[in-house]
């Protein structure tokens, strides 16, 4: 085989490029061959570039470094926990599981390290409201009591029959002489009420009547109750119409089981003690 048919190298082929002159210049068309092929190459090159990032890929490419500095801010609280307090009042600030929930990241046992969420206790005021309320309530029912109180005190009678029992004697002339008072006939231990508002200024053993009650009234009056079995006051004792103060007896100067009521002017006079309560709205 001749040297003209030998293979030939791509140097040798290029250098036989010639130029206009006849000369050879092997450098210039190797630097010539040598260029194509790094612009052939290039071309390959920028055929295999991986094409941008869509939007989607970037937005989970930004979750993902969210959930990075939440781990990292929860791995923090969790050292802060450790290191200063171990008071109740601090606690995780993330659970694994709920901050992947949260921002839409992770599988399964992915974050099985990371810290615990806790719920923080929070401050109530439940048993102050409540005492508030109670104490509201205890005002709302004293104002109403007060106010009942003074209602009833307000329409409550100012004279009253000193007895339940029978009538059986009114006042004046009676068997030769004068009877000064009313006598309310009744079992032993009936009760006998205070005829009017005022004070006992009497309460205990009295000649002819036994024991008796005496009670003066705003006006001056003063009412007698006698031949009582028993009394439930004393001197000095406020008492209001209708106001139990003793029951019934038969003891004194008495023919049976009976009150005595007299009635006293502020002058020391006897007066007629049905009229007396008439003139005050009470019907014997």
């Amino acid at each position: 085989m001749s040297c003209s048919d030998s293979p030939k190298t791509e140097g040798q082929a290029l250098s036989q490029h010639r130029s206009l002159g006849g000369e050879i210049r092997e450098h210039d068309v190797l630097e010539e061959a040598l260029a194509a092929r790094n612009s052939a190459a290039r071309i390959r090159s920028a055929q295999h570039r991986v094409s941008p990032p869509s939007s989607a890929l970037r937005g989970r490419v930004v979750v993902a470094a969210v959930a990075v500095g939440a781990f990292a801010a929860a791995a923090a609280g969790q050292t802060l926990k450790v290191g200063q307090s171990s008071s109740d009042d601090i606690a995780p600030l993330a659970d694994s599981k709920n901050a992947s929930a949260a921002i839409g990241i992770g599988g399964s046992g992915a974050s099985a390290a990371a810290p615990e969420v806790l719920a923080v206790a929070r401050t109530t005021s439940a048993p102050v409201e409540a005492q508030q309320i109670a104490s509201t309530n205890q005002i709302v029912e004293n104002r109403a009591a007060v106010a009942a109180a003074a209602k009833a005190e307000a329409e409550r009678p100012r004279y009253a029959r000193p007895s339940d029992g029978r009538f059986t004697s009114g006042f004046g002339a009676r068997w030769g002489t004068t009877h000064y008072g009313l006598d309310f006939a009744g079992p032993i231990g009936t009760p006998i009420y205070a005829a009017a508002d005022g004070v006992v200024i009497e309460a205990g053993p009295a000649s002819g009547f036994g024991l008796w009650v005496r009670i003066q009234h705003e006006d001056g009056n003063i009412t007698v109750y006698g031949h009582m079995q028993d009394y439930s006051v004393r001197e000095g004792d406020k008492v209001k119409a209708g106001e139990q103060i003793a029951r019934t007896g038969n003891r004194g100067y008495s023919t049976g089981p009976h009150l005595h009521f007299e009635v006293h002017t502020a002058s020391g006079n006897k007066i007629n003690p049905r009229t007396w309560l008439q003139n005050h709205g009470v019907v014997v």
